[in-house]
């Protein structure tokens, strides 16, 4: 299926949005695999703990990112990756809130993105019994991957992306999230537009 988009996901280093310490991206053109990027984030002073847990997740430590770049540093490369595309996540709405509490947290303004949530398109083309990101990338053929690598988990979401429009036969993520009925996210100055647009300028005040 001729569909494009990136993909991406965060890990964190606690349960703050803005303490991303680790980024995956793959970009998919003509639904195929085309360029991937890694990086490690050193999170910003007041969101820099790493807990326990997370570190148990993904088994990211303070001594790997140390020498990372901070958000402030990393936006306009992931920018320059992802360009205009839509972005899609698995549990979207968490790596958009990344997105923007780190961008916030760095001064800078909140990029503009429209995006899908493969989480949600997966409930709407598979019959499983979870639909946690390694139960669906599964279901599409994707398998044996290091869950909760950044990386891998972005592609892993890629590839549910790929095989829901191809079960779908559409070609677009416009068209896949009105056949499967999953809303279209935005973030940044598009979704003050729309919010605009829909609840008017008596919203805003």
């Amino acid at each position: 299926m001729p569909i494009d988009f990136t993909a991406i996901d965060f890990e964190t280093a606690n349960s703050s949005s803005a303490s991303a310490c680790s980024v995956g991206l793959v970009k998919v053109r003509d639904g195929r695999v085309v360029d991937t990027a890694h990086w490690y984030i050193r999170p910003p002073v007041g969101h820099d703990a790493f807990l326990e847990w997370n570190i148990k997740i993904h088994g990211i430590t303070p001594d790997m990112v140390a020498g990372a770049a901070g958000w402030g540093e990393l936006q306009n490369d992931l920018l320059g990756f992802a360009g205009d595309d839509w972005l899609v996540a698995h549990n979207a709405g968490f790596d958009m809130g990344v997105i923007k509490a780190s961008a916030t947290t760095a001064g800078l303004s909140v990029p503009d993105y429209r995006y899908l949530c493969s989480l949600q398109v997966a409930r709407r083309t598979y019959h499983l019994d979870s639909y946690r990101l390694p139960v669906a990338a599964m279901a599409a053929g994707f398998e044996g991957f290091r869950h909760h690598d950044a990386l891998a988990d972005a592609e892993a979401c890629a590839a549910i992306m790929v095989h829901a429009a191809e079960r779908h036969e559409v070609d677009d993520l416009e068209r896949l999230a009105h056949i499967t009925r999953v809303k279209i996210g935005a973030i940044g100055p598009v979704a003050v537009a729309q919010h605009a647009s829909v609840h008017g300028p008596m919203a805003l005040q």
